[in-house]
This record gives structure tokens, C-alpha cells and sequence, in this order.
């Protein structure tokens, strides 16, 4: 059930005094008691309006994704003539040089802060949310402090009932971490064993504790980052006790993971769910294929099919060369399959379309193998180069860069569910190959590295996806490598080819010490892009924020 914006702005301002990110907290004097606002709200409606909010940070091309992704060399967004140029909001994150006052750069941190104060709400006790309510409010709380934290290394925190007369406290760095991961783990003994993936459950929170326990010497020291031997093995001990449960296996189809019926995914364990025709509550996946195709891409749709933005960089697409010499050609599929099943006779993509999934580079045709051109009658081609200051101006403006399709849209309506708020995607935010691939890590990063296990772990996931298997693989990429970031030979590629555009990347290479290295259209870095900016006028806000270094 949707809850209207009135519920939001009372139960977060008014309930628990939960101050959002905006001015509107210096203009109340006096709170409603909780006991009185009991009477219209209840536990249930609360956690739901919790779980509501995931999709306003998460599931949108300009926020979490565009932070996580665009900063690195996984995405990009080139302004093409008068498109996508929105004040270069777009080539600064992608070049490392956006400020305090960048649009996405505060919406993120609101959306968040919204998200984590609308889990505290069920926490009030005049609202008697039971135990198994208050372990999956924790949870949802802790996953948006996470992000905040390793966003901007701090956050703000308000207990239950907490005045919105006194500013809340900050959590940062190190401080932060510890507490995130005592929510977690307070909370997960009381969680409800029949909780599936679409809600909080033991396996998603031990996801999450993996993800604190990984990178915690990162967010303690993101410019060093180190990595304690009681750390890793958590991480081994919580994977473990996740793959050997055998609830969870690979799917035969990697990008059936994020179809329009990808909610009956076996690698899926926590989703923000949808089916087709959903229309209360849908994510909305949309964005995930509109950013990136053409135009003209689906005539079903054309001249609406896509908004023609999105771009991924010919270095991160040549990573998955790793068994084999990439050349953007269809046969690159035998030596990956997560280049994408570049055949048109992929069943989940054929109805009505000629779209592939994957990487797209190179002519694209429709559903009758017909060649399509762009809106001024070129070739519809997509060329791996991009211009080197991410502004097109040339005739072929409109076909630069390769688009990458994750998320698969429904073609057999495309009047509904390919474009409008309702496509069946579900949000896949967590899977099982993360799981994994974070025991591997740990594994390599142990007190006493133990390497052969964690070649075993990755060699099974890379014959589940089609690709050689390995004799050896280091973990991170060779000094000598032509570029330290895209290196195909170490692990921290392996996570690239695996979990790409899943807003996990920047987290990745700061944590894999290579995030200040250059690549692909950004040539050079400040230590100061390691995190970003609190918002200016989040600042105004909370004198308890402190603004991260060198901004």
C-alpha cells in the first residue's frame, strides 16, 4: 500500500522528530506525541512506507547508480549535442570533479536519510511493532546508513523519539562502521525465518554484515586501506554458512537475473520485487534500459525507445578478454557469456525486438534482422569511442560509446510494460555471485592466504557463466598493467565481469586501492574524490555534519 507524502512528512518530522535534509526542521517548535500519533499509524503501515522507500535511492539512473557507477570506469554519460549535457552534471562524476552543490550529490544523501529515519518510525513504542518488525526496521536503517557511510564517511542518527529541537548526531568513519554492524547483528537472531526475498531476511543481513566486515578497513582508512584477519574471517564464516545452505544456485542464463521475471531468480536474495502490470508500489526498471538505448532502438517505441545517454568505457568491455582476445564482435559471447548473448535468438529478448543483452556495440537491427539507423539516417553502429572530453559534436554524436542492457525489458507490449511505471523487473540488490565472490576475497586476504579455495570459488562461477577456468588468479591487477582498473588478470576484474552496473563499482576500487588511478576520460585525481562532499545545504541543516576534506 502506497503512503501518501502526509504520512512521510508527519511520521518523520512530527513522530520521532526524525529532521530531514532541508529547511523545513528550523521552522517547528513543538512535537505531537507519539501515543497520540498511534492512533492513526500502526507498525505494519510504517515498515511498509520503510521498505517503500528503497527504490528513490536505488532504482533511478541519478543517484546511488549514477554515484557508484558513473565515478568509475564501468559507466559514463557523454552529452551528445543538446542531450544529456544538464550542466555537466554527468561528466564531473564520471572525471572526479563535482562539488558540494551537485544536484545528485544531495539527493542521495536526502533519499537516504529519508530512508533510515522512515525505518527508525517503526522503532517508536506506542507503534508495538513486534520483535521480527523492529529486527527488519533495523535492518532497512542500516543498509541506508551503510550507503551513507561509504558515500560521504558519515551520517546522521536520531533514536526513536528522539526531539527534533536538538540536532542529530553524526556517526563517521571508523565509529560508523562498528555501529552498523552492531545493528546488524543485534538484529538478525530476531528476524522471521519465513521471510522471503522480498523482505529482510538472515541470508540479506548477512550480506550486508559481509559487506561492513570487507571494506571496513577501507572506511577506517579509504586512502590505505587495510584488512584485519578476525574481518575476513567473518566474511568467510557468514559466506560459508550461505552457500552451503543450498537454498541459492546459479542461474542457467545470466541475465534471466534481471528480466521481467526475474523475481524467480535462484541467485536472488533480496529484492525490491514487481511482476508485469504491477502499479502500486512497482520500483520502475525502466530507466535501467531507457539511459542507454538509441531512440530508434525498439520500433515498437521509436522515436521514444531510449533516451540515448548511457555509455560503458572499451577498456572495462576488453576486461572480460580473460580466455580469449575481445574484437566487439558476436563471438566475443564463447569466451563470456556476461558479455551477453549476442545471438537474436535469445529467447528472452525476441518478442517484437532485435535488442541483445549484454554489451551492445556495433550495428544494431530490429525483430526482422533489419539494420536500424539513427533519427538523421546513418547506421545505427555503436562505435567503442567516445570523444575524449565526453562531448559529442560530430555526425555521429548519437552512436558514440557501448551501451550495456542489464536490466531486459518486456517487448510484447510496448505500449505498457517496456516503457511505463509498471515493467515486471524486480531490483535485484542482492545475489548469490556477490556472496561468493566476497569469500574469494576474504579467502586471498586472510591472515594465511588460502588461494585455492579461492580459485575454486571464482572457477565455479566462471564455468557457470561460460568462461575458461583458471590455473591462478591474483587478487588484485599487475603494476604493469596497461591500465590498473580494467587489468583482466585478478579477482577485482572477475567482480567487474560478474556484478557490473550493479552500483557496487566505486566501492570496489577504493577498496582495491586503484580508485585515484586514471582511466578512460579521466585523466588525473584528488585524494579528496575518495568520498563526497556533504551537501552544502545539508550543512545549513545539522551543525553536527562536518565537511569532508578539501571541499
Amino acid at each position: 500500500m502506497k503512503i501518501s507524502k502526509y504520512f512521510k512528512i508527519s511520521s518523520l518530522l512530527i513522530l520521532t522528530g526524525l529532521a530531514g535534509c532541508t529547511k523545513l526542521t528550523e521552522t517547528y517548535k513543538t512535537t505531537i506525541p507519539a501515543s497520540q500519533a498511534a492512533t492513526v499509524l500502526t507498525a505494519n503501515l510504517l515498515l511498509t512506507k520503510a521498505y517503500n522507500d528503497i527504490p528513490a535511492p536505488f532504482v533511478g539512473q541519478d543517484e546511488v547508480f549514477s554515484l557508484e557507477e558513473n565515478s568509475t570506469d564501468e559507466s559514463l554519460v557523454p552529452t551528445r549535442g543538446g542531450d544529456w549535457d544538464d550542466n555537466g552534471v554527468w561528466r564531473v562524476i564520471h572525471n572526479h570533479t563535482w562539488n558540494a552543490d551537485h544536484s545528485q550529490v544531495l539527493n542521495v544523501f536526502n533519499n537516504l536519510n529519508s530512508m533510515s529515519y522512515d525505518a527508525t518510525n517503526v522503532l517508536v513504542p506506542a507503534f508495538g511493532a513486534s520483535k521480527e518488525q523492529i529486527a527488519e526496521a533495523r535492518v532497512l536503517r542500516a543498509i541506508a546508513l551503510y550507503y551513507l557511510l561509504d558515500l560521504y564517511n558519515q551520517f546522521p542518527f536520531r533514536n526513536p523519539g528522539d526531539t527534533l529541537l536538538n540536532a542529530p548526531k553524526v556517526y563517521v568513519g571508523q565509529a560508523g562502521i562498528d555501529f552498523i554492524i552492531n545493528e546488524l547483528t543485534t538484529a538478525l537472531p530476531d528476524l522471521d525465518p519465513a521471510n522471503g526475498k522480498a523482505k529482510i531476511s538472515a541470508d540479506a543481513t548477512k550480506v550486508m554484515l559481509m559487506r561492513c566486515y570487507l571494506n571496513r578497513g577501507a572506511y577506517a582508512n579509504r586512502a590505505t586501506p587495510t584488512f584485519s584477519d578476525a574481518d575476513m574471517q567473518q566474511v568467510i564464516t557468514l559466506g560459508n554458512q550461505i552457500i552451503t545452505s543450498g537454498k541459492y544456485s546459479y542461474m542457467p542464463n545470466y541475465f534471466g537475473n534481471f528480466n521481467f521475471s526475474n523475481s524467480g531468480s535462484s541467485e536472488a536474495i533480496f529484492i525490491y520485487p514487481s511482476s508485469s502490470g504491477l502499479t502500486v508500489n512497482n520500483p520502475g526498471m525502466q530507466a535501467r534500459w531507457m539511459m542507454g538505448y538509441h531512440y530508434n532502438e525498439y520500433d515498437g517505441q521509436a522515436p521514444n525507445a531510449g533516451w540515448n545517454g548511457f555509455s560503458t568505457t572499451s577498456d572495462f568491455y576488453n576486461s572480460f578478454s580473460l580466455g580469449g582476445t575481445t574484437n566487439y564482435s558476436f563471438n566475443d559471447t564463447v569466451i563470456d557469456t556476461r558479455i551477453g548473448r549476442r545471438v537474436k535468438s535469445d529467447p528472452t529478448l525476441t518478442v517484437n525486438s532485435g535488442i541483445r543483452a549484454g554489451f551492445m556495440v556495433g550495428q544494431q537491427v530490429d525483430q526482422n534482422n533489419v539494420n536500424l539507423k539513427d533519427r538523421k539516417g546513418n547506421p545505427l553502429a555503436f562505435d567503442p569511442n567516445i570523444a575524449p572530453t565526453m562531448i559529442e559534436t560530430g555526425t555521429n554524436l548519437e552512436v558514440t560509446g557501448i551501451r550495456v542492457t542489464k536490466y531486459v525489458p518486456d517487448f510484447s507490449n510496448p505500449g505498457g510494460s517496456y516503457y511505463s511505471s509498471n515493467p515486471g523487473n524486480s531490483l535485484m540488490f542482492m545475489r548469490y555471485p556477490e556472496v561468493v565472490l566476497m569469500v574469494a576475497e576474504a579467502y586471498m586476504r586472510e591472515g594465511t592466504p588460502d588461494n585455492a579455495s579461492a580459485l575454486a570459488l571464482v572457477n565455479g562461477l566462471r564455468s557457470a557463466r561460460g568462461a575458461s577456468t583458471l590455473a591462478s588468479l591474483p587478487l588484485g591487477p599487475s603494476p604493469n598493467a596497461n591500465s590498473l582498473v580494467d587489468d583482466p588478470n585478478c579477482l577485482l576484474a572477475e567482480r567487474g565481469r560478474e556484478l557490473y552496473w550493479e552500483s557496487l563499482r566505486r566501492t570496489d576500487l577504493i577498496r582495491f586501492n586503484v580508485f585515484l588511478t586514471t582511466w578512460q576520460y579521466k585523466p588525473s585525481d584528488d585524494p579528496k574524490y575518495l568520498l563526497f562532499p556533504i551537501p552544502n545545504q545539508s550543512l545549513g541543516v545539522n551543525p553536527n555534519l562536518t565537511q569532508n576534506p578539501g571541499y
